[in-house]
């Protein structure tokens, strides 16, 4: 959709701002605070508003708030004394001092870029010598994405559940996405298990990518080998967001563990993209569907490797522990977490922020590991993972 207002024209599908034909230059925080205003151009918007769009929620300082607001007034070139675009109604908020209009098109009528892009595959060879493949989209300050383990660059790339989450990272970063040694499309046969060679994977995947200094953003158990590579390189790695993730495994989180019913079910329907089994398998990670997005992710689990190291990542992952590690950890980190996951519960991710220096905690109202394109919480968790790289 296009607002057109005063002599500027924001348009939210391509995220741009003009005024006249001139191109303006805005951050991300000042372009969603300008589209959340001009989206309710006909009432006051409140300080609490503006806080839980363009923050996430997060607690931030009058004075964060005050620079956003001038940044906003002289990107369409307003101020404060005049305020001739953005009013300020006192005690209350804001409100669009102008008449706003809109142009009725959407970002479904627009031609999209990210629609149009082609995924390039590389490679590159890790300390033991198996090859990597990495893939690099998106322009930006750099992202390496470390997935679920069960990864396939392709069929990530194809699915509808995976893909918007990327072009939207892809839209203000490079990101990088790789499929682990054994994985995907990286060398295949059955490799072990080795979660401090997956860390030396990911600065080597960097590496490669030409970047000496990154972000890391992990899913599910992709923080175990995300943190050790935070831990042991401070000096590349800037920013550490993790989601969806967990200090111990279950076979470390309680005393008499029980039997692993999500491995069994993996183990019995692995070779059948459209078992029950592996439905099941899934939807204990994605509870609240929906069913199609869920589908996606059997078939880029399933197609991702053989059973057998399917069942050994599984294995590993729940006998793992990254609590040596997290004191070690220097960057900022960003934890996101599911209220009612039932497959890492909460108490891990309170564990992550407890113990991990400068670490702040997010929680989402779902019982999915995260919230899926389309789910109430999907924009916050979004907000809240951009405005954090952003920074």
């Amino acid at each position: 959709m296009e607002y057109c207002f005063s002599d500027c024209t924001l348009d939210d599908a391509r995220r741009s701002l003009t005024r006249g034909d001139t191109p303006v230059a805005v951050e991300p925080q000042v372009f969603d605070l300008l589209l959340l205003l001009v989206e309710n151009a006909d009432r006051v918007v409140t300080r609490d508003e503006m806080v839980d769009v363009v923050w996430g929620g997060r607690i931030v300082s009058e004075s964060a708030i005050s620079a956003r607001i001038a940044a906003a007034r002289k990107a369409v070139g307003d101020d404060g004394k005049r305020q001739a675009v953005i009013g300020t109604v006192a005690r209350r908020g804001l409100k669009m001092s102008t008449d706003v209009s809109k142009n009725g098109r959407t970002s479904d009528e627009l031609p999209s870029a990210t629609s149009e892009i082609t995924q390039r595959i590389r490679y590159t060879k890790n300390a033991r010598g198996h090859s990597i493949a990495y893939a690099v989209t998106g322009s930006g300050s750099p992202i390496v994405r470390v997935g679920y383990n069960l990864t396939h660059l392709e069929e990530e790339w194809k699915a509808k559940v995976d893909r918007p989450f990327f072009d939207r990272v892809g839209e203000r970063h490079t990101l990088i996405r790789f499929d682990p040694a054994g994985i995907g499309l990286s060398e295949p046969g059955p490799i072990d298990v080795d979660f401090d060679a997956m860390a030396d994977d990911i600065l080597a995947v960097a590496t490669a990518a030409g970047f000496d200094q990154f972000a890391i953003l992990t899913h599910s158990g992709g923080v175990l080998p995300g943190v050790r590579a935070a831990a042991r390189a401070p000096e590349r790695v800037k920013r550490l967001v993790v989601m969806g993730g967990y200090v111990d495994g279950r076979m470390r989180r309680h005393t008499e563990p029980e039997p692993d019913a999500i491995r069994a079910m993996l183990a019995e329907g692995w070779s059948s993209k459209e078992s029950a089994f592996t439905t099941a398998y899934m939807m204990s990670y994605f509870p609240e569907g929906p069913l199609d997005a869920v589908m996606d992710y059997v078939r880029i689990t399933t197609a991702s490797c053989p059973r057998d190291q399917a069942l050994r990542i599984r294995d590993a992952s729940n006998s793992d522990s990254i609590a040596g590690f997290l004191a070690q950890v220097r960057c900022p980190t960003l934890i996101i977490h599911s209220r009612d996951d039932g497959v890492h519960p909460i108490s891990e991710a309170r564990k992550l922020a407890i113990n991990i220096p400068d670490a702040e905690l997010v929680i989402l109202e779902t019982a999915n590991l995260i919230p899926l394109p389309g789910q109430p919480e999907w924009p916050r968790m979004m907000q809240a993972v951009l405005d954090f790289l952003d920074d």
